[in-house]
């Protein structure tokens, strides 16, 4: 089931803008295109992890890398090595994240586009 993006007044505190999420998925999309690596099959954690990075993007500056800790996150934005896509990702093509998987990941989709999906956090 394909839902549109949210507007601003209706995501929540936990959520970046519909303008970031937008931004982050043609990227994520793109990128995924050109380096012939397919989304999860499960599009909750692509949604998930496109909306992580949109927020790190409005709050940090960098769509620093959401499925990780960090003691400082303004130092590794500056470092860069987790900065989507990060150096693992661009090196050897693995995505911590599980955003961009390669054709024989037993995660892998079949989708280079986003199938819109309401997350649902746990309280």
């Amino acid at each position: 089931m394909s839902l549109k993006p949210e507007s601003e007044s209706d995501r929540g505190k936990n959520k970046a803008s519909s303008k970031s999420f937008e931004a982050m998925r043609k990227f994520s999309e793109k990128y995924a295109k050109n380096t012939g690596t397919f989304f999860c099959s499960d599009p909750s954690v692509t949604n998930a992890v496109i909306e992580g990075l949109a927020k790190h993007k409005e709050e940090l500056g960098s769509p620093l890398c959401p499925c990780r800790y960090y003691e400082d996150k303004e130092a590794e934005v500056k470092d860069t090595y987790w900065n989507c896509p990060c150096v693992p990702m661009r090196e050897r093509k693995e995505c911590h994240c599980m955003l961009f998987l390669t054709p024989d990941n037993p995660f892998a989709g079949t989708k280079q586009e986003l199938e819109i999906v309401d997350i649902v956090y746990d309280a």
